[in-house]
């Protein structure tokens, strides 16, 4: 049997742009990607602290280094610019794989700069 485990969070990214015309997705810079092992055009769940909302997406990989956190599409209307959120995504893990398993988590302090690993 196969479980659903947390594999990647990023906590705490702040939304530094929106473009409704966009095709869709959230762009993330592609250093915080890489840090939790997100792949481009991976599935991702975000919620947004300052409203609630929470969507499916993809990610698109940004500049490396530019702290970039942009809602495209459709979803640029569930957040704007300062939002806070937190991106998680999924993996199917053996029950014995779950035993040992550690998600890879970074938190984000001012300009979506690293300030705390776990699971790195």
């Amino acid at each position: 049997m196969e479980v659903f485990l947390l594999k990647s969070k990023i906590h705490r990214a702040t939304v530094t742009g929106g473009d409704v015309n966009y095709e869709g997705s959230l762009t993330i810079s592609g250093d915080l990607m890489d840090k939790v092992g997100l792949q481009e055009y991976e599935k991702i769940l975000c919620g947004n602290m300052a409203n609630g909302n929470r969507w499916e997406t993809y990610a698109i990989r940004g500049k490396r280094g530019a702290g970039e956190i942009i809602m495209n599409g459709a979803v640029a209307h569930l957040g704007k610019r300062g939002d806070v959120l937190t991106i998680m995504n999924f993996a199917s893990v053996s029950q014995k794989q779950a035993k040992k398993w550690k998600p890879r988590v970074i938190v984000l302090g001012k300009g979506n700069k690293i300030v705390n690993t776990r699971g790195i």
